[in-house]
């Protein structure tokens, strides 16, 4: 059985479709990986998977329970974070977690041998006294986690969980996940960083409530269409103008210093170096490399 199943999908607000149409599975045991720019509908998703938010048409199942009917028993068998920090500020850590494990009706006796697990898990230990409010970014989206924790979850919904915090944190709290799926434990996360992405054993590309490919990610960057070449020239940001409106361009972009072109064929890279010298830039270098997770998700959504 899935851990979660979705048959056509689809959220509204008004005249906004927020989700449309999404078919999904995700298997027990896997992180799977929602990415998508902002205001593609991860949110929206999250909350319809965690109970909070019913759908407008289609159905949700998680754990083998329906979205529509069985909300309040979902939400026993899952931990679910929010983008933005959910806890008390004015509460210690250890008050906070306790106070989640008030909610869950977790017993005493399995408190004791919780929340220290927890707390050395999330190298949280040291700070166990401090107010929730004074701590680092990093630290709080790993007491956001160990409160969502303490019921023992099957299923880990987390919406953009390292939304800025700083690499090194980001790091620690990956090293957590992975330290989780030994558990058994499944984790859907939704992300923003294309180089999350590629912790996950599987992906969904979303844009704009659309479920656009689902795969490893291995998987997706084999979908990428054409050629793909790396482009250094001084002035980038007027190349990148004329490059992109050439008909043998599929699409582009800019990454930092270099402009990334998809071609429809070899041929097309002579006539836009032509086409450049023509304009007065000067081409210092053009060679063909692999796609990254972002030139395929920038690809598909230029489509």
């Amino acid at each position: 059985m899935p851990a979660i199943k979705t048959d056509n999908l689809t959220r509204a607000f008004g005249s906004l479709l927020a989700v449309d149409r999404l078919n999904l599975e995700v298997r027990p045991g896997e992180i799977f990986g929602l990415v998508g720019p902002d205001g593609a509908g991860k949110t929206t998703i999250m909350r319809i998977f965690s109970g909070i938010l019913l759908p407008t048409e289609g159905q949700a199942s998680i754990l083998g329970h329906s979205v529509r009917s069985e909300a309040e028993r979902i939400k026993d068998r899952i931990g679910y974070m929010s983008q933005r920090f959910a806890l008390y500020g004015d509460l210690t850590v250890l008050e906070n977690i306790h106070f989640y494990a008030d909610l869950y009706a977790v017993s005493k006796k399995e408190r004791s041998v919780r929340i220290p697990r927890l707390l050395s898990f999330s190298n949280l230990t040291p700070f166990q006294g401090r107010l929730a409010q004074n701590l680092s970014g990093g630290m709080k989206q790993k007491l956001g986690l160990a409160c969502a924790l303490i019921h023992t979850p099957e299923l880990l919904l987390l919406d953009e969980p390292t939304n800025g915090v700083d690499p090194v944190s980001r790091r620690d709290f990956w090293n957590i996940l992975y330290d989780l799926l030994k558990e058994g434990v499944t984790i859907f996360v939704s992300t923003a960083y294309l180089d999350e992405a590629e912790r996950c054993h599987r992906i969904g590309l979303i844009h704009q409530g659309k479920l656009m490919s689902v795969g490893t990610p291995a998987e997706i960057k084999n979908l990428l269409q054409g050629e793909l070449w790396e482009i250094r020239c001084p002035e980038k940001m007027k190349a990148h103008d004329i490059i992109r409106r050439h008909p043998g361009v599929r699409s582009s972009g800019v990454f930092g210093d270099k402009i990334h072109v998809i071609l429809d064929r070899e041929d097309v890279r002579a006539q836009l170096i032509e086409l450049l010298t023509e304009k007065g830039i000067e081409v210092l270098s053009m060679r063909k490399i692999p796609p990254s997770l972002e030139d395929i998700f920038i690809s598909t959504m230029n489509a």
